[in-house]
């Protein structure tokens, strides 16, 4: 398997442990609606968020968070709301973005909330 698809892997799992250990109750992983994937689905209190997982092993070439696209956040609230309407959900949502920078060096992970709204 490809070496950045093993990093990306990995970076989900941490990003969901980090969230876990603030307090957030993971709802679904990889949710897949049409040509979107919700890397995490999570709740806390009366908030669902929608998370979006970027690794990179380096910041060479801007912050993984840089590298989510306008074309890509439209298919991610598309996703979310079809979630919502499925499970019948009233809640408020948010979107966040969890960015890893993970090598040799070590790890730093960053949790943006609020990362970008939909409309």
């Amino acid at each position: 398997m490809a070496e950045h698809y093993d990093l990306g892997k990995e970076g989900e799992k941490l990003a969901r442990d980090y969230l876990v250990k603030k307090g957030y109750a993971i709802l679904e992983i990889n949710y897949r609606h049409l040509k979107a994937e919700v890397d995490i689905i999570a709740r806390k209190g009366d908030i669902l968020v929608a998370v979006e997982v970027k690794t990179r092993s380096t910041a060479d070439f801007g912050n993984p968070q840089d590298f989510v696209k306008p074309k890509q956040i439209q298919r991610l609230v598309k996703a979310v709301n079809h979630y919502v309407h499925l499970k019948d959900l009233d809640v408020e949502v948010r979107f966040d973005i969890v960015s890893i920078i993970k090598n040799r060096l070590g790890t730093r992970i960053e949790h943006l909330e609020d990362a970008f709204y939909h409309f």
